[in-house]
């Protein structure tokens, strides 16, 4: 028997159902390009966003960039990838303008231009007596001048020119860090002391001084997160006065520990069996850092046992 052709109405109803099927997109990947004046401090640079979680690479080909730039583009592990090219490159230098117009067509790029006064520059040479990439053959003051006039076209491209004469090494990450850092989640963790301090706790606080539900036999059984258990312990004013002073305390102190390069803190609450008073305590605090604007996840990890 000869099959049945399907329709023409059939046939565009298909066609629709398969157009509007979502397809599964991975996050968009992101490049940064490092480069500027040798001695401004582009590896300490690179070191800081190795700290927050970028892929690096120094002194990578300039005829490499596009290949590099598709790869990360179609990477399911690479999101993030920061890399340093400068005057070592030589003549194919004068190619990165056109390189990076066309990398920034195929994924989100940013580049940072570093800097610094003439002086300083002169200043660091001097201290480290390392010898300046364009050669030994002329003074380092010449060279310097001559590389500056190589990357003028070059820094004009940038998004962002950094003039590190008054920074430090240290100050340099920390303002790499506070621009390029997205915080991950902070966690509250709740946890019983008899089974052990959470080893990847960065703040431990002891709630073992509030009254312990687990002595009133209808509460035994159950977690700080039953109705019940939660207001007989938020029924003692310390109880409410704690939440309140931690609270504020962390909310003092999280902008302190982004500004110092900490990624995420792990906030440990501990009472003796972790399964009542510090499972209220940590999500008591995680709703009031989360009405102060932060990310904050509850782990609750020994409850129940």
């Amino acid at each position: 028997m000869p099959r049945r052709r399907p329709s023409q109405t059939s046939q565009r109803e298909q066609a629709k159902k398969r157009k509007t099927i979502p397809r599964k997109t991975r996050p968009v990947g992101e490049l940064v390009i490092i480069t500027g004046m040798s001695g401004s401090g582009k590896a300490s640079v690179l070191k800081a966003f190795e700290d927050l979680g970028y892929y690096c690479v120094d002194n990578l080909p300039v005829g490499l960039i596009p290949r590099f730039a598709e790869l990360v583009g179609r990477s399911s592990e690479i999101e993030r990838t920061a890399l340093v090219v400068d005057v070592r490159e030589g003549e194919q230098l004068a190619s990165l303008p056109d390189i990076i117009k066309s990398v920034r067509r195929m994924l989100p790029t940013k580049m940072i231009f570093l800097e610094a006064e003439e002086s300083v520059l002169l200043r660091r040479y001097s201290e480290t007596r390392r010898p300046h990439p364009l050669g030994t053959s002329a003074p380092v003051k010449t060279s310097l001048a001559d590389e500056r006039r190589r990357l003028s076209s070059i820094r004009a491209l940038a998004d962002l020119v950094i003039d590190t004469s008054r920074f430090n090494v240290h100050e340099l990450r920390s303002y790499i860090t506070a621009k390029f850092q997205k915080h991950k989640s902070d966690s509250c963790v709740s946890f019983g002391f008899r089974h052990g301090v959470p080893e990847d706790a960065d703040l431990v606080f002891d709630v073992r001084f509030l009254p312990n539900p687990h002595f009133v036999p209808e509460f035994r059984p159950l977690t700080g997160q039953h109705p019940k258990v939660a207001k007989y312990i938020r029924s003692f004013p310390q109880t409410k006065e704690f939440i309140q002073r931690i609270s504020e305390l962390l909310v003092y102190l999280l902008p302190h520990y982004i500004h110092e390069g900490k990624s995420y803190l792990t906030i440990s609450f501990g009472c003796t069996g972790g399964q009542h008073r510090s499972v209220l305590i940590a999500e008591e605090v995680s709703k009031r850092l989360r009405k102060s604007g932060y990310h904050v996840k509850v782990v609750h990890r020994d409850s129940p046992k």
